[in-house]
């Protein structure tokens, strides 16, 4: 399946539009995590500890809306957004969407 951020794709027909489609993700953040991010915080540097949840969130937003674009009859997603938010109390949850439209391509 072919996902983009462009409306269309090059050298590819769209036969059909299916609809809109979209995948949420919501994981929440532990204390050890919290805790050697707070240390990066301090030191200075990069939290690859929070960089690897957030790659790991927008991996499973992105399959959720596949899934729903396959189940359409979909074959591409075109158009994506993501949108990442801190929610739950103290920002404790990650939350990322992911939303396009589901096409059918040739």
């Amino acid at each position: 399946m072919i996902i983009t951020t462009t409306p269309t794709i090059e050298g590819k027909n769209i036969k059909e539009y299916k609809g809109i489609v979209s995948g949420e993700t919501i994981l929440g953040a532990n204390v050890f995590r919290d805790f050697m991010a707070g240390l990066t915080d301090f030191f200075g540097g990069r939290s690859s500890a929070y960089e690897n949840e957030l790659i790991k969130a927008r991996h499973m937003a992105l399959d959720e809306m596949q899934r729903q674009a396959e189940a359409m009859g979909g074959n591409a997603v075109v158009g994506i957004d993501l949108d990442y938010e801190v929610v739950g109390q103290n920002g404790s949850m990650l939350m990322v969407t992911a939303s396009g439209t589901a096409v059918y391509i040739e």
